[in-house]
């Protein structure tokens, strides 16, 4: 018998995987090494991957290649990260929250398999949900600790799950569903190459962020945050600028990063939160 899917997706993100665990940037995050300014931005970043990512498994909710793992009450981030981006943003935060352009190659590629090859959902709503499922309660903890966030949830609700009442008999329900999907192999083999580009557009998201980060540390003085813009239509402003001249991104914003940085420094996040690919 074949090997089931998702331990053929488990094997084969094992050595992106690693190298999250033995990052820098995950390192410091567990050290409590988390500023405000950059838990807004990555919450803001999860906000418009969510959004996407949700919009088009509705599209595809009735698809047979995506129906089985069709879980919107236990598992869908959106609703929870909308009460996220009002307590970080406030009230008009729709208006004012960036739009990384790591972010935005993202939410393209979503896009693009919603709209092209459906059947990849499977690999984007595998490595987020059963990743937050599992990493979730870690980074929740550790940003209430360093960001002396309330107790009661605030500013962290994407972190938690109430529909959930075990994440690991719904993990196993979930990787069950996942590994009934009839496909052919060279759709199977799709799947798992999708999984690990998943894991590349985290890479390159959260590299970015710390990208931005740096630069703005070295230029407190700065009236504008490098790398950053506003959705277009956007003309509220807010108390921490965002957008450059122009409200453009700069070109070479990635091509500044060593290779080495850019495969090893994988956010906390996606180590936290995708590592519950391996969790069971």
């Amino acid at each position: 018998m074949s090997q089931d899917l998702s331990e053929a997706v488990k094997e084969a993100t094992r050595e992106v995987h690693s190298q999250a665990e033995n990052s820098e940037f995950m390192k410091n995050f567990q050290k409590g090494q988390v500023t405000r300014e950059g838990f807004k931005l990555l919450m803001a970043s999860l906000y418009h991957v969510y959004a996407a990512l949700e919009e088009e498994i509705e599209h595809n909710k009735q698809n047979p290649v995506y129906a089985p793992l069709y879980f919107p009450e236990e598992l869908h981030r959106r609703a929870a990260l909308e009460q996220d981006m009002a307590f970080w943003y406030g009230p008009r935060w729709q208006e004012v929250i960036p739009y990384t352009q790591g972010t935005g190659n993202y939410v393209r590629r979503l896009r693009e398999v919603g709209h092209l090859e459906p059947e990849l959902l499977v690999a984007h709503a595998y490595t987020r949900y059963l990743g937050d499922l599992s990493g979730g309660q870690v980074l929740k903890k550790i940003a209430q600790k360093a960001l002396d966030l309330p107790g009661s949830g605030e500013g962290v609700a994407f972190f938690t799950f109430p529909n959930v009442v075990s994440a690991t008999k719904f993990k196993q329900l979930y990787r069950s569903r996942m590994n009934s999907l009839e496909m052919t192999p060279e759709v199977r083999q799709r799947v798992i190459e999708e999984v690990k580009a998943s894991f590349l557009l985290n890479i390159q998201l959260f590299e970015e962020l710390q990208e931005l980060l740096t630069r703005n540390t070295k230029d407190q003085s700065s009236t504008k945050a490098p790398g950053l813009h506003r959705r277009e239509g956007s003309r509220a402003q807010d108390s921490t600028p965002t957008e450059t001249p122009g409200g453009k991104l700069p070109l070479n914003i990635l091509s500044q990063v060593p290779l080495v940085r850019w495969v090893l420094t994988l956010s906390f996040l996606v180590a936290t939160v995708a590592v519950g690919l391996y969790a069971m």
